[in-house]
């Protein structure tokens, strides 16, 4: 084990008791929360040594910077694209990363729909929903998800697993728990809609400032960038 992998390995043990203790706070099990590595500021190198300490999800949020990284370390771990998605960009997308974290229009999902035709395969995606209502960040507003979901669900070549959300950024982790909460809300009530292709087993919420909030509000997929990759 490198010097890299050993300090990689220390954040993660830290990181590891945090979630435990949400865990246990909130009733859940600890293998329900599984943690992206948000690597969009490190090089390749720094994804090998994330795999190498047991590390499976890795979490890219721009193309150009995570094509040179999947084409070394692409078969190995579950990748993520988390971040907000071009339409013209998805053909590259899909049949490279496993899960799409960024649904959030019309015009996206008709694009990753063609695309995993073409490749015969289904699309796995999270919808992006705006809880917070903040004009700078992405996300359908909750008042288009039901006709959002009307019109995706002739759709044969993507599911909707789960959602996805970005929070605020606060200086206490409590005042951005209505949002978590608030997405915990929606996969309850898509799911009770009962649309075929739209089953959310999913939460991918919360960040390095605020993740054990989430994880108390639902959170299955936590995304950390600088708590674990950050420089030393």
């Amino acid at each position: 084990m490198n010097t890299e992998q050993e300090v990689l390995k220390r954040r993660l043990e830290e990181i590891e008791k945090r979630i435990q203790a949400a865990c246990e706070r909130s009733n859940r099990k600890r293998e329900d929360v599984k943690i992206i590595a948000v690597t969009k500021y490190v090089g390749a190198e720094t994804i090998g040594d994330l795999l190498a300490v047991g590390v499976e999800h890795i979490g890219e949020n721009r193309l150009q910077d995570a094509l040179p990284k999947y084409q070394q370390y692409g078969d190995r771990g579950i990748w993520h694209f988390i971040g907000h998605l071009q339409t013209n960009k998805a053909k590259e997308v899909v049949g490279r990363f496993s899960y799409v974290h960024s649904l959030d229009r019309i015009s996206l999902a008709q694009e990753l729909n063609k695309r995993g035709e073409a490749l015969n395969q289904v699309v796995s995606c999270f919808l992006q929903i705006n809880i917070s209502g903040e004009e700078t960040k992405f996300g359908l507003s909750p008042d288009d998800v039901l006709a959002f979901l009307q019109e995706t669900s002739n759709m044969k070549h993507i599911k909707i697993d789960g959602l996805m959300t970005m929070a605020p950024v606060v200086d206490n982790p409590e005042e951005a728990r209505f949002v978590f909460r608030g997405l915990a809300e929606w996969k309850d009530r898509i799911n009770e809609w009962n649309f075929s292709h739209a089953k959310i087993t999913e939460l991918s919420m919360g960040m390095s400032s605020d993740f054990e909030v989430a994880i108390e509000e639902g959170a299955t997929y936590i995304r950390l960038g600088s708590i674990l990759v950050k420089p030393e």
